[in-house]
């Protein structure tokens, strides 16, 4: 067996902020989950249909990865991607990393993963793995996966070489704190002005303030839409709120983040975003009741309820990120 010593395997809301958490706490960084979104600029909108997809896909944050990207960036990390064809290569990759003492970062689909008691397809889910055995890999994952768990090398690998929507070739990935780290303060402002800027003008309607406006057109068809109510519009509600986003789509940590800002920053800007986000996140949670009450009553008005909510988030959304955007001011 072959372990990375003194990792803190604690698995927190979301799997790639917990990842990341992970990967930095082991040099020294603790930042927390709320932190690593916001400054990783993670929170988005997009509402996602297409023919080939049995019901429309609500998602809260940018795409897989680009938070990791983002925060690099942000702290000045040395961020060092590897991405194969081979599955051998793949695993040396990996071996060759453990090996040398370090955790590191896979993204891969979880569909294949020993410990999902739910099986869905989604190529962009993200780990940190710490050891391996002759049978098993030792990776930590959200808290609500179990945090510190283990699955066969032969499930990793179907994972990792999956292909599909949102998957990478065999990516893996480490992160090096450098030895003078930018201070936080520093780092907000660029990380809330970025994010903000992305919400308020999106390049098509499906994304951002715009994006949500959408929605809740949409979703007043949702009843019709759906091969099957009873099953459809419950799991859409609960990807909104357990599926790894911490509840509210993601704005809860958004929340968390503007708060844990405001502490370090005194700007009437930054109270106003998070005094917002927190009215967001709560009609956010509205949403997603209505939306699972639709499904399991067969209610349409219910879903009318939801799209005039939605509505209202569109406009509360857009005058956060309006106050944010002037945070740099």
């Amino acid at each position: 067996m072959t372990m990375v010593k003194d990792v803190d395997a604690r698995g927190t809301q979301h799997c790639e902020t917990s990842a990341l958490g992970v990967l930095l706490r082991h040099q020294g960084m603790d930042l927390s989950e709320p932190m690593l979104f916001g400054l990783g600029s993670g929170l988005s909108f997009v509402y996602w249909d297409a023919k080939n997809m049995d019901f429309p896909f609500l998602g809260g944050r940018v795409k897989p990865f680009e938070l990791t990207e983002n925060l690099a960036a942000r702290l000045g990390l040395e961020l060092v991607v590897q991405e194969t064809g081979s599955p051998r290569r793949a695993w040396e990759n990996v071996a060759a990393v453990i090996d040398a003492g370090r955790p590191v970062g896979l993204q891969l689909d979880s569909y294949h993963l020993d410990y999902f008691g739910t099986k869905v397809r989604f190529g962009g889910h993200v780990v940190a793995m710490y050891g391996y055995d002759d049978h098993d890999a030792y990776l930590v994952d959200t808290d609500q996966q179990g945090g510190a768990v283990s699955t066969s090398l032969t499930s990793l690998a179907e994972a990792r070489a999956a292909r599909g929507p949102m998957t990478a070739r065999h990516r893996s990935f480490t992160l090096t704190v450098p030895g003078n780290p930018p201070a936080l303060q520093d780092r907000i402002v660029p990380a809330v002005t970025a994010c903000a800027d992305a919400f308020l003008d999106p390049p098509i309607a499906n994304l951002g303030h715009r994006g949500i406006e959408k929605t809740g057109k949409l979703v007043r068809t949702w009843l019709q839409r759906a091969g099957d109510p009873r099953r459809d519009l419950p799991q859409a509600a609960l990807l909104m709120e357990k599926a790894g986003t911490g509840g509210a789509l993601f704005r809860n940590l958004y929340r968390d983040f503007l708060a844990e800002c405001a502490e370090l920053l005194d700007s009437g800007h930054l109270r106003t975003g998070h005094r917002l986000y927190a009215e967001a996140a709560a009609l956010w949670t509205e949403v997603a009741a209505l939306i699972a009450k639709a499904g399991e009553s067969g209610d349409a008005q219910c879903l009318d309820q939801a799209g005039a909510v939605l509505r209202d988030l569109s406009r509360v959304e857009r005058e956060a990120m309006r106050a944010l955007s002037r945070l740099g001011e």
